[in-house]
């Protein structure tokens, strides 16, 4: 065994170590292997990594800004078919905010540990679950059934019995997590893990917006709202990707100079009128897709910017949920709306090798510590954010 060289042995780990000592010609060093033990168990499926007993988190425990404690949780157990965590990293997602100040309408009770999406490393896995310890996985944010009719159709944001971390059950923003082994993908070796965090939602909320609801094909007129926020910013991206004419409203100089520098058509929402600027851009035709998660403020814009035919994809409500409905535009106009929330175990596996093909690289805004967690709250509300806030928590 080499100097320094380890190897392991029923849960403990030999470490060749260097001794010098002294005899009839002179100093020398040699290696000796000696028996230490390790902070490794054996667990269902061999050796695994040892988690803590006591485990950092941010918990919502009352609502409002007031209410986000950094607490200590105990360890719990594994459960079958299970994979334990240590989180390397995860991002803020606006809904973390929603949780924090309302959650109205979500059945959670309090309190609740917060997160959306994440990264994490395997620390220990159920038997007969196929990945290896030390394994970097990237988390799907649903615990879903498997076996409603939605689940066996592929779409698991329509399970029946569907819970989101950091919404319905408890997050990622903590140091390690027990998830269903079925809500993780395995990542390349060498996978940037900021980049890999910002996926879970805002990206695949906006993947099945941009190639869900219908096709996506080379050439079409693709407006986005509010492109500077992580869903809208990841629309542009893919839409791009897909070879549409892609237009995006933003406010700010910086946020107009950055989009201006990335070969898209910019409209500033607050000194021009985004119909106007939509219909000169595109010939007078319009957009044949509209990407649009604000709401109230945007969404008279949005309505009357479609091309006859066109669809409007909203995933959000942040300036309000009651804009007019403008009938008789939709059914003259033959117009369609749909609803979106994140996206299938399908479409986050299309992402996902997307992502490691090199097809998208996430926009970082900013990076904090889960010790931090109330300046990365701030910044996800801040005008000047672009891009996606991310915690690490490694």
């Amino acid at each position: 065994m080499a100097i320094g060289a380890t190897s392991r042995w029923n849960g403990f780990r030999l470490i060749s170590v260097p001794i010098t000592h002294t005899n009839s010609l002179g100093w020398r060093r040699i290696s000796c292997s000696y028996l230490f033990h390790h902070p490794l168990e054996t667990g269902h499926n061999g050796i695994t990594l040892k988690g803590k007993d006591k485990l950092k988190a941010v918990q919502l425990i009352t609502r409002g800004k007031a209410g986000v404690k950094i607490t200590d949780l105990d360890s719990v157990s594994l459960p079958p078919n299970s994979v334990r965590l240590r989180m390397l990293a995860a991002s803020v997602n606006r809904v973390d905010l929603y949780m924090r100040d309302s959650g109205q309408g979500i059945r959670h009770s309090l309190p609740l540990v917060m997160g959306f999406d994440g990264v994490g490393e395997v620390l220990e896995v159920s038997e007969d679950v196929p990945l290896e310890i030390g394994q970097t996985v990237i988390l799907y944010p649903y615990d879903y059934c498997g076996h409603c009719r939605f689940c066996l159709r592929g779409d698991q944001t329509l399970c029946i019995s569907a819970k989101i971390f950091g919404e319905h059950i408890d997050g990622t923003f903590r140091e390690e997590m027990v998830v269903p082994a079925k809500s993780v993908l395995p990542l390349a070796d060498g996978t940037n893990i900021e980049h890999a965090a910002a996926l879970g939602v805002a990206y695949l909320t906006a993947w099945r917006m941009v190639f869900g609801k219908g096709p996506i094909e080379p050439g079409m007129n693709v407006l986005i709202q509010g492109a500077g926020g992580g869903v809208s910013y990841a629309a542009m991206q893919l839409a791009k990707v897909a070879g549409a004419q892609t237009i995006v409203t933003t406010t700010g100089s910086n946020k107009l100079k950055h989009f201006a520098s990335l070969d898209v058509d910019v409209i500033d929402y607050k000194a021009e009128r985004v119909k106007e600027a939509v219909l000169s851009l595109t010939n007078g035709e319009g957009a044949d897709l509209v990407i649009d998660n604000s709401g109230e403020a945007s969404w008279p814009g949005s309505l009357r910017s479609l091309a006859c035919g066109g669809r409007i994809v909203t995933c959000g409500a942040t300036t309000g949920g009651n804009p007019a409905a403008e009938l008789q535009r939709l059914f003259i106009r033959q117009l369609s709306i749909h609803g979106s929330t994140m996206g299938s175990f399908g479409e986050f596996q299309s992402l996902v090798r997307a992502f490691q093909m090199g097809s998208l690289t996430p926009m970082i805004d900013s990076t904090y510590h889960l010790s931090q967690i109330e300046e990365a709250f701030n910044r996800q509300e801040h005008p000047e954010r672009l891009g996606k806030v991310i915690v690490n928590i490694s």
